[in-house]
């Protein structure tokens, strides 16, 4: 081959390799650089935030979570969900700070949550969910606007809650996109500033910044190992990273055991520096979503230690898919919806609690998706896939106290219904993602390389977030 061919067989590597890059993607390294002077040209951007998401995997009957409280609001949530409406008398009595004519109640195992609610630092947001463009239940009906793909699916809705591109296959998470647009402001990279409690997920998935799980229980670790050198756990430690260590002249094998040694690395000195941490005197739920947010905590309380100042973090509970036994025949406020509420009011308040503990309150946000509501109609003993939801957004920053978004009308087959109480959207996981990351620190200039399609929305912040 000639050194001529031979350049121009280069020249079309590089060109196809650049090819490749999609425009989301050279946006992003161009947002990013931005992000870099802004870093070069401050002093050490110390303002902390963290964003906290908490996936309700199912799917929430929400149409419980927030209900009518006033005479003829009642009458109608009563007629449309008949064995699944709960006693008027029962509901926890809401006074938002603006009003759309109606009044409005919590679930009675909200009590926690409503607490906050009162006091300023938890927000409602009604009627969100995937959508492609603003949509009528008149333009759903005629199928004239592009609508989510494989929509009230758990696993595509799940997917699409997560990197809010309902019309696309998936690439990447909004988390993700957020923490490679965002990840500049960390000085330390050793640990990731995405960290999943409840194993990977959708919502991280990034282009530069990888994931990173931890267990409610601590780093995860190779079994069997130990430090102890004397020790037959510890000799056969020894042994694996000599064996991690040794050169190779297979690349890949290489890179994997660079990679392997790296990760063992990394969570044994997130192990000490967690192991160093003070104990929090806040108590939490003992059940799974108590103690990922627990750890979540204790991993903000060590935030400076891992040289963090931007950190994404994700849990998830599983059992919303109540098509049936969703409340007690005997008591309607009780039965497995009212525990998993009851669990979220708590574990929430807890959090919430513990980063006030902490002394960063206002600095940490947490906020629920899940894949869909449910539908007005009961089924006979629970409900069916939905569509839009209403959705909690708790912390120090939340201008709380009020509920954001349009409620819908809840008349069977009226204004906002795509028929059995399946509400259509009016407002968009893309306005409210955006208002999130708004407050996480991403410019106007810069929101669309996280959040492509929230140009075609009316509000690119719902106003549920203080500026500082």
């Amino acid at each position: 081959m000639s050194s001529s061919s031979h350049d121009w067989s280069r020249r079309k590597f590089i060109g196809s390799c650049c090819a490749a890059v999609s425009a989301t993607g050279l946006l992003s390294a161009l947002a990013q650089l931005r992000v870099l002077g802004a870093v070069a040209n401050s002093s050490s951007p110390s303002d902390y935030r963290a964003l906290v998401c908490l996936f309700l995997l199912g799917g929430n009957d929400a149409n419980n979570l927030i209900i009518p409280n006033d005479t003829s609001g009642y009458a109608t949530y009563a007629t449309g969900r008949t064995s699944l409406a709960l006693p008027q008398s029962v509901l926890l009595g809401l006074n938002p700070k603006t009003s759309d004519g109606r009044s409005w109640g919590l679930h009675p195992a909200m009590t926690s949550l409503k607490g906050l609610f009162d006091s300023g630092q938890a927000a409602l947001l009604g009627n969100v969910g995937t959508l492609c463009a603003p949509t009528t239940v008149a333009q759903y009906k005629a199928n004239s606007v592009p609508l989510p793909l494989q929509l009230f699916s758990h696993n595509d809705q799940q997917v699409e809650w997560q990197s809010s591109l309902a019309d696309k296959a998936f690439a990447t998470g909004w988390g993700g996109r957020l923490a490679d647009l965002t990840n500049a402001f960390n000085s330390n990279n050793r640990i990731s500033m995405s960290i999943s409690l409840n194993g990977q997920n959708s919502f991280q998935v990034g282009q530069n910044v990888v994931q990173y799980s931890v267990n409610p229980s601590g780093t995860v670790s190779l079994s069997g190992s130990s430090t102890s050198p004397t020790s037959a756990a510890g000799i056969r430690t020894q042994a694996q990273s000599d064996i991690l260590a040794s050169p190779n002249a297979n690349l890949f094998e290489t890179a994997f055991g660079n990679i392997t040694a790296q990760s063992v690395s990394d969570s044994s000195m997130l192990s000490s520096v967690l192991a160093g941490a003070p104990a929090l005197a806040t108590a939490f739920p003992t059940s799974s979503l108590g103690q990922q947010l627990k750890m979540i905590a204790r991993l903000i309380s060590v935030r400076s230690q891992l040289g963090l100042n931007r950190q994404i973090f994700f849990a998830r509970v599983s059992g919303w898919d109540l098509h049936d036994n969703q409340l007690s025949a005997t008591d309607p406020s009780t039965g497995a919806h009212a525990t998993l509420l009851g669990d979220l009011s708590d574990s929430m308040t807890a959090f919430y609690n513990a980063t006030a503990e902490l002394g960063v309150q206002n600095q940490v946000t947490s906020f629920t998706a899940s894949d869909f509501g449910r539908t007005l109609k009961s089924n006979g003993d629970g409900s069916d896939h939905g569509w839009g939801s209403h959705h909690m957004i708790v912390g120090g920053a939340v201008k709380g106290g009020d509920i954001y978004g349009k409620m819908p009308d809840l008349t069977i087959n009226g204004p906002n219904d795509t028929g059995s109480g399946r509400w259509v959207p009016t407002t968009s996981v893309d306005e409210y993602s955006a208002t999130l990351a708004k407050w996480f620190g991403v410019s106007a200039t810069d929101m669309a390389t996280v959040l492509p399609n929230v140009s075609r929305f009316a509000n690119a912040d719902l106003g549920f977030m203080s500026a500082s």
